[in-house]
């Protein structure tokens, strides 16, 4: 089994990269890609730990741009993660994550709620993490002011509501950019949460190589529309499970896991290839 989107602790999971990469051999998966809010930083612990269980590791990264005042994800594989273009564009995502937090801790104060936004950041920086709103949301369970992630982001990150701040950063083509720079290829995440569907072929148009027409929220109808994008576009498929944690639960109140969401051998003969169009594959298996 193939899964191309998880989370660790360099971003907003909930696991550390080889506990994540554990799990994922537990689940019989044989290839995964850990895709960390823009940044690279848990790939190196992950592949350690995936080789050790047998299992391939595919380089990924998943990088906000903002479209439309949105964020907008884009999935990056089998790129160089020491590509000093990469890190460039990574350092001003990374520098922007900073000032978003300490804008969303501003606001929480006059709310009448305390944040340490330079603890926050202080971490991340120690730790070379990713930091953003599940930092701030976790900080807010920890001091009481919300029950759980979901409850901070309810009542007060999430759009529309007190605190939140919107995002600045790089429009879509330049977050593909800086990936196929690196030697990879981009993907559009979870396009079905977008309402951007009439710009998928400006996407495509910008050097997009795929869409994750694969993904947990998506259902039967949403995955057909966008393998139709996809073949209508001449685009390939990616797809994963967007784990983050144990603590995620399935409609049905069962635990979400690794490899929930999979791709098959053959989308990802036909996802690597394009990779192996003109370019190095760095797939760091």
């Amino acid at each position: 089994m193939i899964d191309l989107h998880l989370h660790t602790t360099a971003s907003d999971g909930r696991l550390a990269p080889a506990a994540l990469s554990a799990l994922a051999a537990n689940a019989g998966l044989a290839v995964i890609a850990v895709t960390d809010h823009d940044t690279v930083a848990g790939l190196a612990e992950a592949r350690t730990a995936a080789q050790a269980h047998g299992l391939r590791l595919v380089n990924g990264i998943e990088i906000t741009a903002v479209e439309r005042a949105r964020d907008v994800h884009v999935l990056g594989y089998f790129f160089d993660p020491a590509d000093r273009g990469l890190m460039r564009f990574l350092d001003r995502q990374r520098a922007a994550r900073f000032d978003r937090v300490r804008a969303i801790a501003a606001r929480l104060t006059t709310l009448g709620l305390f944040v340490d936004a330079e603890a926050l950041i202080r971490m991340a920086i120690d730790d070379c993490r990713s930091v953003g709103r599940p930092a701030i949301a976790d900080a807010l369970v920890a001091s009481g002011n919300a029950v759980d992630r979901q409850d901070a982001f309810d009542r007060w990150l999430a759009s529309g509501k007190p605190a939140y701040v919107e995002r600045c950063g790089p429009a879509v083509a330049d977050a593909i950019e800086a990936i196929t720079g690196a030697g990879g290829i981009a993907s559009l995440a979870h396009p079905g949460l977008l309402g951007l569907d009439d710009e998928i072929a400006r996407f495509a148009a910008s050097g997009l190589d795929a869409l994750e027409a694969c993904h947990r929220d998506h259902d039967a109808t949403a995955e057909a529309r966008y393998r139709a994008y996809a073949a209508q576009l001449d685009l390939a498929i990616s797809g994963g499970s967007d784990f983050h944690g144990e603590h995620e639960r399935t409609r049905a109140g069962v635990p979400w896991r690794p490899g929930a969401v999979t791709l098959t051998r053959d989308e990802f003969a036909a996802l690597e290839s394009r990779a192996c169009r003109g370019r190095k594959v760095n797939s760091g298996a």
